[in-house]
């Protein structure tokens, strides 16, 4: 009997999700993270999964995994030290940037710290056209020079970054090259080879990033096939990617930016396959853990995608899952600053320390103090075992900021969670004015360790339909790196006029860009046909930005430039309103995804209940400083059909989930919980 393993590394926790191949039967487990110790969780939790369900490495088949090493690395700014070889004149690239501000309405905002500083930034004398054409070649004593000042400032690696290399790249392979021989040992990555698209500082960017990342991707990636090869698993090794795919574990150590969102994109795929499966065709998935609130829009089971996803304080220009991140994750701290104003995060406990009531050293309250305080979770045990939670030390750790506001503990448990569901609320209403959509439209679909636990708070605010809860929220996102496709972008600027020639000269691009995608799927072992999906950057002639428009290669083929135009004049009609049919259009990039399906688990359906459910036991729970009595309910005695009313809390294996007063809870034949507003 063979195996499907999906994993994700959290901040807090480790999550697993266990697919039998033949019974379809999925097991979750969820253990402490090790960041100390990186590979050790993973080690930990399969030998609870032999010991529980007798489950040997052995008979692993499949393995995947996802990680936030690579975004914490640009986060906490620990990456490689690296220097910029640009085109000579040029070196002030990074410094320039787009010449924004973050915050435009701050008047103290200012602009981050370039990953490279401008003494690790050297010209090359080379000259490439827009055309395509080698105007100057380099020369090889400058790369010398280059890269022996490069060598005396310290620097482990190289990025390239040469004008127009995106139409042709001999320039910077002639130098990966010669730097190659020159000092064998430095990393060295192409611009060209990493995401070639028009866009000197996007382009340039999105490569500085890649080799940031590199050495601590490559280390990580490397001890983690170590620990599992010596553990007996011979299967495939996938890492999830950030554009909510999987690709192979050599890949992934080639192509480090293209799993700089692995994490966050596994838990959106995750949400994405068991809300359509589920019938709940519009959802706002809420993933969130230990450090972070992740929200994402999915509409049919399909989650959003775009460019320029921010990552610290930097963006990345290859396609991503769109996410909104904010630093309200159940371990975020609660503070008071000089001027007395109670604050919740951007700083977390993590999985070491953690949250004081987790009795694992910590002694900054957190978010999951607060709940704990208002005495809404851990009357059950947590984290599968692994958690017992300390009311009084989550009191007692709240006492000193309840003395210097002049409150009590209760009400300024409740002034947290507000505090965190504001700071939820401004992110989520950026992400509703990007993609215009209504929230009264959609459910909020809860996951991660405090998703459940915060999530009915979140939708009050929004005024969403409800929120949706399923079987195993704490452990989405290990499930999504087990259910996501092998999926690759391949990309081509083109940047012509639409018409009849050009539809027809694009055929020979057409079929390089497909010739490329099949061979990468061959090359993740994949041997049946892929699915490929056919986009064009476009716009109007004179626009600065372009519209991710959907083609057919049959428009291509047969030089039908007026179906390829009126297919973007209903894209900008649908984004902006309007459109100009008689405008002439332009193609700046050609874009194809191919995809290869993965086994997917079976959605099974609950026993309906048979009478009405009763809490095991009751609490008093404090809801924005009023004390009420809630019942509390083990989420294994909920079957299909069951309903309750608010104030209530589910207690499970891996997450609690909490339903307040005013709302109301039915049990759906898959098991998930739907929790509306109440009618009276």
């Amino acid at each position: 009997m063979a195996y499907r393993v999906g994993v994700d590394v959290g901040g807090s926790f480790t999550d697993f999700a266990v697919l039998e191949e033949e019974t379809g039967k999925l097991s979750t487990l969820k253990v402490f993270s090790r960041p100390d110790a990186p590979g050790e969780e993973i080690l930990l939790a399969l030998d609870r999964l032999k010991a529980r369900d007798g489950i040997e490495a052995e008979k692993i088949a499949y393995f995947t995994h996802g990680t936030t090493v690579g975004v914490n690395t640009v986060i906490q700014r620990n990456g490689d030290t690296i220097a910029l070889f640009t085109t000579k004149n040029f070196e002030d690239v990074l410094e320039v940037a787009r010449l924004k501000i973050p915050q435009i309405h701050n008047l103290y905002s200012v602009r981050p710290k370039p990953l490279i500083s401008r003494e690790g930034v050297f010209g090359i004398a080379e000259r490439t056209l827009a055309t395509g054409e080698i105007l100057l070649e380099p020369n090889e004593a400058d790369v010398a020079r280059a890269v022996e000042a490069a060598l005396t400032a310290g620097c482990n690696g190289i990025v390239l970054s040469f004008l127009h290399a995106y139409r042709n790249p001999a320039n910077e392979l002639a130098v990966k090259a010669m730097i190659e021989r020159l000092a064998p040992d430095l990393n060295v990555i192409a611009s060209a080879q990493t995401w070639p698209v028009i866009r000197e500082y996007e382009r340039t960017m999105t490569a500085v990033i890649s080799g940031y990342v590199r050495p601590r991707v490559q280390h990580y990636l490397d001890r983690f096939e170590t620990v599992l090869r010596k553990r007996g698993i011979s299967g495939p090794l996938t890492i999830t990617k950030t554009n909510g795919g999987v690709m192979a574990i050599d890949q992934a150590r080639a192509e480090c930016v293209q799993m700089i969102l692995s994490g966050t994109a596994a838990g959106v795929i995750g949400a994405g396959y068991l809300a359509k499966a589920s019938g709940f065709d519009r959802i706002l998935s809420l993933d969130i853990g230990g450090t972070s609130a992740d929200v994402a829009v999915i509409i049919d089971g399909e989650a959003q995608y775009g460019v320029g996803e921010v990552i610290g304080d930097f963006q990345i220009h290859v396609p991503s899952v769109s996410v909104s991140s904010v630093g309200q994750g159940g371990g975020s701290v609660a503070w008071i600053d000089a001027l007395g104003l109670l604050h919740a995060g951007p700083e977390s406990a993590g999985s070491t320390p953690g949250p004081v009531c987790y009795g694992r050293g910590g002694e900054k309250p957190t978010i999951t103090d607060a709940m704990a305080a208002a005495n809404l979770i851990g009357h059950m045990p947590l984290g599968y075992g692994a958690v017992t939670v300390d009311h009084a030390a989550a009191r007692a750790a709240l006492a000193p900021l309840a003395e210097r506001l002049d409150t009590y503990v209760e009400s300024l448990a409740g002034d947290i969670v507000d505090i965190s569901i504001s700071g939820m609320y401004a992110e989520v209403s950026a992400l509703v004015s990007r993609y215009a959509i209504d929230p009264r439209e959609f459910y909020l679909f809860a996951f991660g360790g405090a998703g459940a636990m915060l999530a009915c708070f979140l939708a009050k605010e929004l005024d969403m339909k409800g929120v949706v809860v399923p079987p195993s929220p704490g452990v989405v996102s290990a499930l999504g790196g087990l259910v996501a496709d092998l999926k690759n972008d391949f990309i081509r600027t083109i940047y012509c006029d639409v018409s009849a020639g050009a539809a027809t000269n694009l055929v020979p691009v057409l079929e390089e860009l497909e010739q490329g995608a099949r061979s990468w799927l061959e090359k993740q072992g994949y041997r049946r046909e892929g699915e490929m999906r056919l986009t064009a950057d476009m716009r109007y002639a004179g626009q600065s930005f372009e519209i991710e428009t959907p083609l057919r290669a049959d428009w291509l083929r047969s030089g039908d430039a007026n179906a390829v135009a009126s297919a973007f004049h209903a894209a900008h009609e649908r984004l902006y309103g309007h459109a100009d049919p008689n405008a002439c259009v332009q193609m700046i990039n050609l874009r194809l995804v191919i995809s290869g399906a993965t086994p997917k688990p079976p959605l099974l359906e609950i026993a309906p209940a048979t009478g009405p459910v009763e809490p095991r036991f009751s609490v008093e729970g404090w809801f924005s400083g009023r004390s009420w009595i809630t019942g509390v309910f083990n989420r294994s005695d909920l079957m299909a059909g069951h309903g309750l009313h608010g104030p209530a809390i589910i207690a499970q294996d891996d997450t609690t989930t909490v339903v307040p007063p005013g709302f109301e809870l039915q049990v759906d034949r898959f098991g998930n919980l739907v929790i509306t507003k109440s009618e009276f």
